[in-house]
């Protein structure tokens, strides 16, 4: 990076910056955290336990907002400063030094866009993510599995913990169907974007021939509604199966048909809980899975969504995100615009930059 690069980057930072803060309001923000702060001095203030717990949240949600948006600006305006006295005395090693930073400090400022991104009324919940592999047999169900399994990867990355709540495993290979929850900050802000139809370029491994085959695999991600949030679901629209357990989970397990199967039958949704020994406790699960689905139906339905990932088929031309892998390799967002070679790392889970690209791409079409 030379001098002119610097500055250039310099003045897009600061600009972002500004922008942001435009949107932040760190005085309104001081102002209402004080408010707060008030309110909880109060003797009555816990007398109200719902409205003292939202409060809290509400506080922890921009305390932290406030945070990251005066560290991120307090660097770039730190920057700008020494740069420019950097300049003012001939300081080629402090200037070295800046350039050499240059990308940590656009990260911090990238890493604020995301958050203000991530501000949404569902963002900070948890997500209950579905992966159901198109068709194609053995070679769909394998792709579902290595989808399965970069998700894994990311979570652990990103310290997400992940709880199974349904494995059903392919008759030769792969998985049939997978349903889990994703539990930590933003955990549905971020999989929101994975929301879609996943399409595999490759030869297959199963194929004696060698040939190239093209796999789709559906990834469905909602948020896990609060308990405060109330969807009604009526008895007579379930129908209910009951099955035994394919996966783990001892003899009890695959002796007794614990599993729960729920079919909503005016939206068609399906949830399925294996998760449990207790048939009781996976019913529980699995209404609380229906009403996330309904709950995310209903808003892609305030939000006009004509791409619904229950409205699209699982096939061409629906597929939000291509893996190739022969004969060249190469990972391609359609909705971002922007391809990534590095084939190996985002099936092993590094896939956080390029959900991040996607969420701006959104933001910035609306």
């Amino acid at each position: 990076m030379d001098a002119y690069e610097y500055t250039e980057l310099l003045k897009k930072l600061t600009t972002k910056a500004q922008n942001i803060g435009a949107i932040v309001k760190p005085n309104e923000i001081k102002a209402r955290l004080d408010e707060i702060s008030t309110l909880e001095q109060d003797v009555n203030f816990w007398q109200d336990v719902s409205r003292a717990t939202a409060l809290g949240k509400e506080k922890t949600k921009i305390t932290n907002m406030l945070e990251k948006f005066n560290k991120a600006n307090s660097a770039v305006i730190d920057a700008r400063d020494l740069y420019e006295l950097a300049n003012a005395e001939n300081d080629e090693e402090t200037i070295n030094s800046l350039f050499a930073e240059a990308n940590k400090l656009e990260d911090a400022i990238t890493s604020l866009e995301i958050s203000m991104l991530l501000s949404g009324e569902d963002d900070g919940k948890n997500a209950i993510v579905t992966i159901h592999p198109g068709a194609g047999g053995t070679e769909s169900n394998d792709w579902a599995s290595m989808l399965y399994r970069m998700y894994l990867r990311f979570c652990e990355r990103e310290g997400f913990k992940v709880e199974t709540l349904d494995f059903q495993e392919g008759e030769e290979a792969g998985l049939k169907d997978v349903s889990f929850i994703v539990k930590g900050e933003n955990a549905y802000g971020y999989l929101k974007a994975e929301n879609g139809i996943h399409r595999l370029v490759r030869v297959s491994p199963f194929d004696s021939a060698g040939r190239r085959h093209t796999s789709f695999t559906s990834v469905m991600v909602s948020p896990e509604i609060d308990d405060d949030i109330e969807i009604e679901i009526e008895e007579k629209d379930l129908k209910i199966d009951t099955y035994r357990a394919s996966g783990a989970g001892g003899q009890h397990v695959n002796k007794t048909e614990s599993a729960i199967r729920i079919t909503h039958v005016p939206t068609g949704i399906v949830v399925q809980c294996q998760n449990d020994r207790s048939q009781h406790k996976n019913r529980a699960t699995a209404i609380k899975m229906l009403k996330s689905r309904l709950y995310e139906l209903e808003l892609e339905k305030q939000q006009a969504a004509s791409d619904s990932v229950e409205k699209s088929e699982i096939g061409w031309g629906h597929q939000i995100r291509s893996y190739v892998l022969f004969p060249y390799q190469q990972v391609k967002d359609v909705r971002s615009g922007e391809a990534y070679s590095q084939t190996d790392a985002i099936l092993d889970g590094d896939i956080k930059k390029m959900i991040e690209g996607v969420l701006i791409s959104l933001k910035s079409e609306r």
